[in-house]
């Protein structure tokens, strides 16, 4: 099926047409007059009418659903989450990061009746949002990976960003549904203090208890009597993983199907990758970016025994008003570390000039690499938020 999508420099309706010659079955339409036949639909609302029928799968199906949102590690987390999980359950979960009002009902629409659980990623950056998914989704669990300083804009700062994420904890709190609560985030804590219906994990105190053993680079837990060697780089990850182990206990996987789950996971997509590139090593994190995750990727790089380290950080975007100070922040902090180098790139941190090595334009920075003598035998940090596209620099280092 066709579903004619609207946006601000498309109307999908035109399209309606070479959908149907290209094989579709039927054409979804909310404009009367691309109607030429009886293979059209005509609605009030491609977009409604999208939304409405995922959550109508969603209840015929009737499956356990999981619900993910937060600031940092969404996508890593649910990644995780289902390599755990699809070893004794026939799982769907978010493409990509397909998480949002489109994007939810296209992964619903995924599942059929031999999904038993699905693994739904909720990306919002403004209030109502997570509630308005969740009301598509019906999730029957929950986790909200962390609160942080993404989508300053949208959210009107971080008490903003607080409340829109949990959100999801008032729709599982009002529908009695199961909330997954890292014991080690006092945000979280304060949240479900007062609802019985948790599934606390964490180092101390919990239903579900993990060890943190090292990163250095990659992550290794104790889980019990095992250690979980993971492939994954930085400290921040040991939450996403300890979310993982703590799902696939409360779905009963096996201690050994966990660890051989979360070792053999390997990170893409542009997020915490490394990159092993002539006698360089790159930590390739240019996916998205944001002040807390940004802090966490450079006190990680600091924490490795590496030498010769550097770190090119591009721009920040969605901080609004935020991002003058955000960015300056980030420069100060990341001055003040060892590092051999630190190159900043974008029309923000140019604006900082605490650093000589700021460049306005990604041009200027790749000419500035290509001009400079050669990087060898160094650990490099590239890390922005996506409009950046910082991968295109892996080439020339």
């Amino acid at each position: 099926m066709f579903f004619a999508l609207k946006g601000e420099n498309f109307d999908g309706n035109k399209f309606a047409s070479d959908a149907l010659k290209k094989g579709a079955k039927y054409a979804i339409i909310d404009n009367k007059d691309f109607q030429i036949g009886n293979q059209y639909i005509l609605v009030d609302n491609v977009l409604k009418t999208l939304q409405n029928l995922a959550s109508y799968h969603r209840k015929y199906l009737n499956l356990k659903i999981i619900a993910l949102t937060g600031s940092n590690g969404k996508t890593t987390t649910k990644e995780l989450i289902n390599a755990v999980l699809s070893k004794n359950y026939n799982t769907i979960a978010t493409v990509g990061n397909l998480n949002n009002h489109i994007g939810v009902p296209l992964t619903l629409l995924s599942m059929d009746k031999t999904t038993e659980i699905g693994i739904v990623e909720m990306g919002a950056n403004h209030q109502k949002e997570i509630e308005f998914l969740c009301s598509i989704a019906m999730p029957d669990i929950g986790y909200i990976t962390n609160f942080g300083k993404a989508h300053l804009e949208g959210f009107g700062g971080v008490e903003g960003v607080i409340k829109g994420k949990s959100e999801l904890y008032t729709h599982l709190k009002d529908n009695t549904k199961y909330i997954l609560v890292n014991t080690e985030d006092n945000k979280q804590v304060d949240l479900t203090h007062d609802y019985s219906n948790t599934i606390p994990f964490g180092i101390h105190e919990s239903h579900v208890q993990i060890e943190f053993l090292e990163a250095n680079p990659c992550v290794n837990v104790q889980f019990e009597d095992i250690t979980i060697s993971s492939q994954l780089i930085g400290s921040y990850n040991f939450s996403n993983i300890s979310a993982a182990i703590a799902f696939g206990t409360y779905f009963n996987i096996s201690k050994t199907a966990i660890k051989n789950a979360i070792e053999n996971y390997i990170s893409q997509n542009n997020r915490s990758q490394i990159i092993n590139k002539n006698s360089n090593k790159i930590i390739l994190d240019a996916y998205n970016a944001n002040p807390t995750s940004m802090q966490a990727a450079l006190d990680n790089l600091n924490s490795l025994n590496d030498s010769n380290k550097i770190a090119i950080l591009g721009d920040m975007f969605e901080l609004g008003d935020a991002a003058e100070k955000e960015h300056a922040f980030i420069a100060n902090y990341a001055s003040e570390l060892n590092f051999e180098y630190l190159y900043l790139v974008g029309e923000n941190f140019e604006k900082t000039s605490t650093h000589q090595t700021c460049f306005k334009s990604f041009d200027d920075l790749k000419q500035h690499i290509i001009d400079s003598e050669k990087i060898k035998d160094s650990t490099i940090l590239v890390k922005g938020s996506r409009g950046m596209a910082l991968e295109r620099l892996i080439e020339f280092l």
